[in-house]
């Protein structure tokens, strides 16, 4: 069997040095501890520059109001993308479809990209994850496909326009002074 004295009985003994109960001492010299560590900290310039330094707590700790003031703070400060529900994200996506195909170059990928854009749609219409409900109608891909071409004629005539524009702005080009001078003579 140990040795060690109960620590409850301990607790309540007095120092006989100070007159003071032994845990009142144990708490006191923890908390002189902890200062000096946050001094040493301080001297060593560890909370020098941290971040939110300067800005009211209410930016740094979120409103009593919000439940999730910790979540939406987290997707700012780390850029999260992508964790809307399916229905937002669907309409989110709808909107910039038309940028994402003209990215593409090929004709294949336009049909592949619009084709698992509307499976994301159907699979998001059967399965009920809860959230707002699915509005965002499925896509043709053949029309698609020839507005992505439209798309594509129209950014190519307005290249050579402006090419040709930059061609017949650009100055007549400076003439040798020797050939001058073989024409002259």
């Amino acid at each position: 069997m140990s040795e060690q004295p109960d620590r409850a009985r301990t607790d309540r003994e007095v120092d006989p040095r100070t007159g003071k109960a032994a845990a009142a001492l144990r708490i006191q010299h923890q908390t002189s501890w902890v200062d000096l560590q946050i001094r040493k900290a301080q001297e060593r310039g560890d909370f020098e520059n941290l971040p939110g330094a300067g800005k009211p707590l209410d930016q740094l700790i979120g409103r009593g109001d919000d439940p999730d003031w910790w979540v939406k703070r987290l997707i700012e400060r780390e850029k999260i993308t992508g964790v809307l529900p399916p229905a937002l994200q669907l309409r989110k996506d709808d909107a910039a479809l038309a940028d994402h195909l003209d990215a593409l170059s090929a004709e294949s990928d336009v049909r592949r990209e619009v084709t698992e854009f509307n499976a994301r749609i159907k699979h998001a219409l059967l399965t009920n994850l809860g959230g707002p409900p699915v509005i965002t109608e499925r896509r043709d891909v053949e029309a698609e496909v020839e507005a992505w071409r439209a798309r594509r004629r129209a950014r190519a005539l307005e290249q050579a326009e402006s090419r040709r524009a930059e061609a017949d702005a650009a100055p007549e080009p400076r003439r040798r002074w020797w050939s001058r001078a073989r024409r002259a003579g």
